[in-house]
């Protein structure tokens, strides 16, 4: 007989009673902020149910928040919490707007939400984490750098009176140091492993059959590879003459640093050798003759042929030497022979059997087959269109060549359709890893291996859920594919080693307080908090976070010049190394130089970064740059090493500002009209249906805003885009009297405006 979870929060008969889940639970109620390490089978999600049920009934009146790093799972958590708990959940993305995001988060104990919403809100002070008792930190291994994640955490363990974290993962990573990253990060004092093999687990646990089926490259393929490599061990032989490499046994990651070192030689140099341009160009020939190998021996002609046709659009020096050389011509050559002719990766008729074979045996079948181009992609749904497969593409949001995206409405239908079965195979990109609500899948079928432990476990958890499952993997012997395939397995081997010996990290409460800053009072006064605007552009900058640690107040809006405004007459413009050498090439500098000028008394620019000459950019065009912006225009420009230093410098700028200067920050909402030339136009413009554009031409027909406005219908008419109905409004609305109103309705209205503000 079936046993189901009793708890006075949660519905009766919806949770299947699991031991090894109630200890899950358990062990996090006990323990404190836990990191739980499991397959995606094994309903880490029901554990996060009975942790927030428990909480929310020991901490009355308490919340419970799920961060998710995608809209489609912030709405499968919801969807689950509702169907398990007795309390209504509700979601917060970007697509709802701040004064319903308040309503929702005030009136509901359990939230859904992105990290990014969470975190612009906090930072808004739209609201506080005081009463949140659990925050689940789904796909927790995302923890790291300057992800949302991290920001929360802290915030958090801040301000919440009974904080306590959990941490959702399949796959923390393989590496020692990152998962020590993503432990400190999210404030992780225990780490629980469950796997398929252990005693609790297997009762519940439908395994995973993984097979790995090989095939060999064609002898047309081998002859391209041949040029290829022939290409590739050229442009080797000649940077370890130079001195830039030491083996010609690389793989791309090697030459991606040697790449970066060479660049950032020329950066540091006021003169630098020549040789260093060239190493430059050859190295990142040696990169796209990297690809090209890859997607020959991983993916198949008509992937390889689309690359080359883009490589030729190209107008780089690596492009052109390498459309030059003969042995690269000669592989191009033969791919558009062989596509022409119809040959492919054997790998494509393979896959094509394997799907047919199985919808035969099983009509009802549900297959994955992921893939790591969207060119394959494409490929692959014309072969099964092809061999009469039933099958549907799933891609994520970003156009390419042509083809849209599939927005998040679009993917729900077509997931939808795929549950339903109305399609027998879901072919997909990376997208389908993480996050889609797919239980049902008989099959996955990798097209190629990936040398990721987190991606290949993510990919394996798609199926397996309610029967037993099937994980094909597609491996071209002698090829990156059965590199790639070991690098996976070593990795997620790894990976258990260092979370099997990790060592337990006791966090105590004040230890936490103390990482983070406080408000204190010095000599019976607190410090001061001074007001800082900020343009809702810089909403996913590190900087805000920063700036809400020590404490600001910060007040996000669309600001029309400059990025922070800390007083009437200070506004600063802050830019990254990356974005000041991007803003000279683009003539964006000298623009916002001209408005931060024209707007403020006292402009700044905050360059933020010590890689200012790391790009290709000629340095002394960068000197001219910065000696162009403080002498011509007279902005002081302070530089500041990273993220944290400019939001220490932003506040240090504002509490001088705004302790000498009492009155109120009085935030720019528009720019104001400064030539003549700008004035008129203003003027001409708020004439009914008059945009900038017919601004222009009636000024240039009727010469001063005097005669547009004593022009009469006729004469409006005979400006390009004016007729009938606009020249009548216009004629209207400066011929017609003015209607007086009386000193008591003038005086009710006015107090009408003032209740309002």
């Amino acid at each position: 007989m079936q046993k189901w979870i009793e708890h006075p929060l949660i519905k009766d008969q919806k949770i299947e009673s699991r031991l090894y889940q109630q200890l899950l639970a358990a062990d996090v109620l006990k323990k404190g902020n836990t990191m739980i390490v499991a397959p995606t089978a094994l309903g880490k999600t029901i554990v996060a149910v009975l942790v927030g049920a428990e909480r929310i009934k020991n901490f009355k009146g308490s919340k419970v928040l799920i961060l998710a790093p995608s809209k489609p799972l912030v709405v499968q958590h919801e969807e689950s919490f509702r169907e398990f708990l007795n309390i209504p959940a509700t979601s917060l993305t970007g697509d709802v707007k701040p004064e319903e995001r308040i309503k929702r988060w005030n009136d509901h104990q359990v939230i859904c939400a992105t990290p990014q919403t969470i975190e612009s809100d906090l930072i808004s002070s739209r609201y506080s984490m005081e009463n949140v008792s659990l925050v689940v930190f789904d796909e927790c291994h995302r923890g790291v750098g300057s992800y949302s994640y991290v920001y929360l955490a802290g915030k958090y363990l801040q301000q919440s009176k009974h904080p306590l974290v959990l941490g959702l993962t399949a796959s923390p990573g393989s590496v020692e140091d990152k998962i020590n990253e993503v432990c400190e990060n999210l404030f992780i004092n225990e780490v629980i492993i469950k796997s398929e093999e252990d005693p609790d687990v297997a009762p519940y646990f439908n395994p995973v059959e993984v097979k790995w089926i090989k095939t060999e490259l064609t002898e047309e393929l081998k002859e391209i590879k041949k040029y290829i490599d022939t290409t590739l061990k050229a442009r080797l032989n000649t940077l370890k003459k130079m001195g830039v490499i030491k083996s010609v046994n690389m793989g791309k990651k090697d030459v991606l640093i040697a790449k970066g070192a060479a660049q950032k030689r020329i950066a540091q140099s006021s003169n630098p050798p020549k040789k260093c341009y060239y190493a430059v160009s050859v190295l990142t020939a040696v990169i796209n003759a990297m690809h090209a190998a890859e997607l020959l021996e991983t993916q198949g002609i008509n992937t390889l042929d689309k690359y080359f046709d883009r490589l030729k659009k190209k107008r780089t020096k690596a492009a052109k030497g390498l459309l030059m050389d003969e042995n690269f011509s000669n592989a191009i050559r033969l791919t558009k022979k062989a596509h022409e002719n119809g040959i492919e990766h054997p790998k494509l008729q393979l896959l094509a059997d394997i799907l047919k074979k199985e919808i035969k045996n099983n009509k009802d079948s549900k297959i994955i087959v992921f893939t790591q181009f969207r060119d394959t992609v494409d490929r692959i749904y014309e072969k099964c269109g092809e061999e009469g497969i039933n099958a549907v593409k799933f891609f994520g949001q970003a156009s390419k060549e042509g083809e849209k995206g599939l927005t998040q409405k679009k993917q729900k239908e077509v997931i939808k359709a795929f549950k339903m079965g109305v399609y027998d195979v879901l072919i997909s990109t990376s997208v389908a890893e993480e996050g889609i609500d797919i239980p049902a899948v008989d099959l996955v079928i990798l097209y190629e291996p990936v040398p990721s432990e987190i991606r290949m476990i993510q990919r394996r958890g798609r199926t397996g859920r309610k029967n037993k499952g099937k994980m094909y993997i597609l491996i071209t012997k002698g090829t990156r594919d059965e590199a790639y395939y070991w690098t996976s397995i070593n990795k997620e081997a790894r990976m258990k080693k260092q979370l099997s010996k990790r060592v337990k990290r006791n966090i105590a409460p004040n230890e936490i307080v103390k990482m983070l800053p406080r408000v204190e009072e010095k000599d019976g006064e607190k410090v001061i908090k001074p007001l800082i605007y900020a343009d809702s552009r810089e909403g996913n900058s590190r900087v805000l976070r920063e700036l809400d640690k020590l404490e600001a107040v910060i007040e996000v809006k669309a600001l029309p010049v400059a990025d922070y405004q800390v007083s009437s007459e200070v506004g600063i413009e802050r830019k990254t190394a990356k974005d000041f050498v991007g803003s000279i090439i683009d003539k964006r500098l000298y623009k916002q130089a001209k408005e931060l000028v024209e707007n403020f008394r006292k402009p700044v620019i905050i360059l933020e970064g010590d890689d200012l000459y790391s790009s290709l950019l000629n340095p002394n065009a960068i000197r001219g740059a910065l000696s162009s912006i403080a002498v011509d225009f007279g902005i002081p420009i302070i530089p500041t090493r990273s993220e944290e230093d400019t939001a220490a410098m932003i506040l240090r700028i504002a509490i001088r500002e705004q302790i000498q200067d009492k009155s109120p920050v009085q935030v720019r909402t528009e720019k104001k009209p400064l030539t003549l030339y700008e004035q008129q136009l203003y003027i001409v413009e708020s004439l009914p249906n008059i945009g900038p554009v017919t601004a222009k031409k009636l000024l240039n027909e009727f010469g001063s805003v005097k005669n547009i406005i004593n022009a009469s219908q006729g004469e409006l008419k005979s400006v390009e885009g004016i007729g009938d109905k606009i020249a009548k409004s216009i004629v209207d609305v400066v011929s017609s009297g003015f209607r007086k109103i009386s000193e008591n309705k003038t005086k009710k209205l006015i107090e009408v405006d003032e209740s309002e503000k």
